[in-house]
């Protein structure tokens, strides 16, 4: 990766600061693209929702990671977030993936955003890429998000889409937000407790776009879950054994979820993905963290 030029969007979230500070330690450089005046010449202005992006700032890299949109879980579904979810990445991936294709020194790999949310509830039934979309919101703003890529991929720029599950970090996403519930002894099943849950550790979700970038036979949609996805109660059991709490043996009611949660209750909570990372696999990514309890154990 050393002496890459490579353009990010959302490098301020919780994945892009962890893959921009891994792409610096490899020696590329990282251009962010930032939706304010930008502070020095590693950055550069775009405006997703006006479909504004300077082609000289993207002219000539070697890669481009786009992992720009609004947080999915951070508030309650109302009628005008979930237009601002869907906007966010639908609008910000169509700006950027026609940018690039119009530019006249094309970045030869693109990596965009997407989440296992496209096969919606699979139940226990195990997916990997070749699998269908599901129903839902969750998976029909996936797959408007995912298309925008097609004006790249069409353009000949290798293009990969990466379908991220429950991502474990200190830093943010669930575990800091489930955590302190855990530590008072309350950690419980959430609904039935047999959905599964796709987790990958920050590590692996760092490694494994890397793995992407340097693999040039790598293009479409690619799992970043870990081999073995658990279900609920497992996950409920693997966190209260790493932060040394007892657990409560009853799971908390699929109403009182959504009451508090709303409709982001049952399509991010309540339904069961159990998803597999074939691609990876396939070529050759070796995990670090395969495990839960382990990989539990690294990250707190």
């Amino acid at each position: 990766m050393g002496d890459m030029s490579i353009i990010m969007t959302g490098s301020s979230g919780l994945l892009g600061t962890a893959l921009t500070k891994a792409l610096r330690a490899d020696g590329a450089r990282v251009v962010r693209l930032v939706r304010r005046a930008p502070q020095g010449a590693d950055e550069s202005f775009w405006n997703p929702a006006e479909g504004l992006v300077d082609p000289a700032a993207l002219e000539g890299a070697e890669a481009v990671v786009h992992l720009a949109g609004a947080g999915i879980g951070d508030r309650r579904w109302d009628g005008p977030r979930k237009r601002e979810l869907l906007s966010s990445r639908v609008e910000g991936t169509r700006t950027l993936a026609t940018a690039l294709a119009g530019l006249s020194a094309k970045p030869p790999v693109l990596l965009s955003a997407s989440a296992i949310g496209y096969y919606g509830d699979t139940g226990d039934r195990a997916v990997d890429e070749s699998g269908p979309s599901g129903e839902g919101f969750l998976a029909g703003l996936v797959r408007a998000w995912e298309a925008e890529t097609e004006h790249a991929a069409r353009a000949g720029i290798r293009t990969a889409l990466l379908r991220t599950g429950l991502v474990l970090s200190r830093d943010g996403g669930m575990l800091p937000r489930i955590s302190p519930i855990f530590k008072l002894g309350l950690g419980a099943p959430l609904g039935s407790g047999r959905q599964y849950w796709s987790w990958i550790s920050m590590d692996d979700w760092v490694h494994a776009v890397r793995h992407i970038l340097k693999n040039q036979e790598i293009e479409g949609p690619v799992n970043l879950t870990a081999p073995e996805p658990v279900t609920n109660a497992e996950f409920t059991a693997a966190l209260g054994r790493a932060l040394r709490r007892p657990t409560m043996p009853l799971p908390v009611p699929g109403f009182a979820l959504r009451a508090a949660l709303g409709e982001f209750a049952q399509e991010g909570v309540l339904i069961g993905q159990r998803v597999t990372p074939r691609r990876l696999l396939d070529t050759g990514y070796s995990f670090r963290h395969i495990h839960l309890n382990e990989a539990l154990a690294a990250v707190l």
